[in-house]
């Protein structure tokens, strides 16, 4: 017999569920049923998601209409049964919320028992479609790390912003993600408010199941999906490598684009992300430091082989009366530079408003260099990582 979860039943129906199933149901407390999927399973007391929900009368209506339709898009896996008055209109919603079946009120033991079963059968066999294409799509995503020795160099700007136009080339297929753990400041360069953060993530449910994933992760109007960085320092420094490479592969399975907003330096977290990236965004700004933190953090990577075969130079707050040229950097660096950012105004108003320079358009000079960047990733085939281990692990 299928998992079964219940929710919104009164006694008598729990009974009459209780017998369909021989026992084996998880009853929800009473209350409001959230319209999130994740908050649903956060009540389930060993995290194992069910193959079927049960949803009684005592849950109203629309309630019971939001979650079936977001688990339909959110976990297919999981086949919703409603109880209710089976009323023309009611079917109607029913079927277009995704609701597998929907039985009268007074449904005995034995239509309830017949109801399961075909809506377990219908999720294990969704199920069984759904792993062999998680498994052999890995790495299908490309993983664009975008990395800096030195803070202050703009790497949250540039990391919005190519996730906000990648966004805008593939509706529902970007993923940003906030991987400086301790001050990470994505959510507010997007002006979001995430109920779920990357410590969240990486553990519990959301870390066993790719179904359970998506609905920990914070969306963006736009259509971006992101994983904010942690509500303190004390909370991000939980967040393993491990833990850190592990998510990039789950989402990369799930999504076309995977963004990685990192941490100056090469902390753990910022070796595991460039070990999983598929493309690498070198930031720096266009100063004597910058530039020779940059050549540093190369000469590192080359060495550990950890620089992959999409890499791509930015220098970020370009300015003519800065001393320096664009050869004088390429020169130091001993690599040639793909993208250059201009010093612009706009910046420091996008940051305080939480809305991206992509996003808000217009014609400065940094919006269609930002632009030039994004093309490099949207209008080139995906590179997939090779296979050899970097260095820094085999010596682990």
């Amino acid at each position: 017999m299928s998992r079964v979860v219940l929710a919104g039943a009164d006694e008598d129906l729990q009974q009459r569920v209780s017998a369909a199933v021989d026992g084996d149901v998880s009853v929800l407390a009473a209350g409001r049923l959230p319209a999130d999927p994740a908050r649903l399973f956060e009540q389930l007391a060993d995290g194992e998601l069910p193959e079927v929900l049960l949803l009684g009368p005592l849950a109203p209506a629309d309630e019971v209409l939001s979650l079936a339709g977001r688990l339909d898009v959110q976990c297919p896996g999981i086949s919703v049964v409603l109880l209710a008055d089976p009323a023309p209109e009611m079917w109607q919603a029913a079927m277009r919320a995704g609701i597998r079946d929907l039985l009268p009120l007074h449904a005995d033991a034995a239509e309830i028992r017949s109801a399961v079963e075909r809506a377990g059968a219908a999720a294990t066999s969704r199920r069984r479609v759904l792993r062999p294409l998680e498994e052999t799509a890995r790495y299908t995503g490309r993983v664009i790390t975008i990395a800096s020795p030195k803070g202050g160099v703009g790497k949250t700007t540039v990391a919005t912003n190519v996730a906000i136009g990648l966004t805008a080339a593939a509706p529902q297929s970007t993923v940003l993600v906030d991987l400086d753990v301790q001050f990470g400041d994505v959510a507010s360069a997007l002006a979001l408010e995430p109920e779920y953060t990357l410590p969240d993530v990486v553990r519990g449910p959301a870390s066993e199941d790719t179904m359970v994933l998506k609905t920990f992760l914070t969306q963006h109007p736009s259509g971006l999906y992101a994983v904010c960085g942690s509500e303190s320092p004390a909370a991000g420094d939980t967040v393993t490598g491990e833990d850190v490479s592990r998510l990039l592969a789950a989402l990369a399975r799930e999504f076309r684009y995977v963004v990685v907003d990192t941490a100056p330096g090469l902390s753990e977290q910022t070796l595991a992300a460039l070990d999983r990236a598929t493309d690498v965004v070198m930031l720096s700004s266009m100063d004597v430091p910058g530039v020779r933190g940059l050549r540093k953090e190369l000469d590192v990577l080359r060495e550990l082989c950890m620089i992959p075969a999409g890499r791509h130079v930015v220098m970020n707050f370009a300015d003519p009366k800065g001393g320096l040229s664009v050869r004088d950097v390429e020169t130091a660096i001993g690599t040639g530079i793909d993208v250059v950012l201009p010093r612009s105004a706009a910046v420091p108003a996008s940051t305080n408003t939480g809305v991206p320079v992509l996003e808000s358009g217009g014609r400065d000079p940094m919006v269609k260099e930002l632009r030039r960047l994004v093309s490099r990733f949207a209008a080139t085939p995906i590179v997939r990582p090779s296979r050899y281990r970097a260095k820094h692990r085999a010596a682990s």
